[in-house]
């Protein structure tokens, strides 16, 4: 098997990268943080790429030489992902709205593009969204803009290429224990470690599940965020604890 990951240097994309690993895969893992990439990488079939999602020219450059070293990937998992507070009225932060919605969107393009056409039927694409994505979050405006984006984007793929056999799976977790959650100044139900998300995901690729909210706990709550009415889900959340507003490096 044959298993590209983006954001692999830490988080959930490290956690898969491991996962794939165990089971014998040969990886092409992909991150801005070359050290990390070579812990992770460590006595596993594994090709390193530094590169950023959101330079389209570096993510070309990653999947044509894993490509040619390699071969077509299996599975592709667009794990790369910025999660930081945001507020509108600073126009400091217009930057930050710049680089989450570069990462988590055209990041998911940038990382599936180039290999869409060497996949054989019976190849997934996997990208990561989040519970945050089904409603507007206050102080985390760009990262909830961006994960519904992300949402609807790989909905659209999904049908794109349905008939070419590649399946495109949406999975949306809760809280993960990594260092981009572990900055929250508020308590985060379900959270999970980030090798437990990793099983899960690799579930439901394995599954080929269009669309997945994990864990199951989440999912329920995802259901009831949805459907709150407006005038409820203001009351509730207008004064909900907010994300720490610290610039993406």
């Amino acid at each position: 098997m044959r298993v590209f990951i983006t954001g692999a240097s830490s988080g959930l994309g490290a956690a898969l990268a491991r996962h794939y690993g165990a089971a014998g895969a040969q990886l092409g893992l992909a991150g801005r943080h070359p050290g990390g990439l070579q812990s992770i990488a460590a006595g596993l079939d594994a090709h390193l790429y530094q590169a950023d999602v959101r330079d389209a020219t570096a993510m070309q450059r990653a999947a044509i030489t894993f490509l040619n070293e390699v071969g077509a990937p299996d599975i592709v998992i667009a794990a790369a992902g910025i999660s930081v507070g945001t507020l509108t009225e600073f126009a400091e932060d217009a930057p930050t709205f710049r680089a989450v919605m570069d990462t988590n969107v055209l990041g998911l393009v940038h990382t599936f593009q180039p290999f869409i056409g060497a996949m054989s039927p019976g190849g997934v694409l996997c990208g990561i969204s989040s519970v945050a994505g089904i409603r507007g979050l206050p102080g985390g405006g760009a990262y909830s803009a961006s994960k519904a984006a992300a949402t609807v984007y790989l909905e659209a793929l999904r049908l794109e290429l349905k008939a070419r056999g590649i399946a495109v799976v949406t999975v949306a977790p809760g809280y993960i224990d990594t260092p981009m959650t572990q900055v929250n100044p508020y308590a985060m139900p379900f959270r999970m470690t980030a090798p437990a998300a990793a099983a899960k995901v690799v579930r439901c690729i394995a599954r080929r599940r269009r669309s997945t909210v994990i864990p199951w706990q989440m999912a329920w709550v995802a259901r009831m965020l949805k459907w709150l009415p407006i005038p409820v889900y203001d009351a509730v959340f207008e004064k909900a604890p907010r994300k720490p507003r610290n610039l993406p490096t």
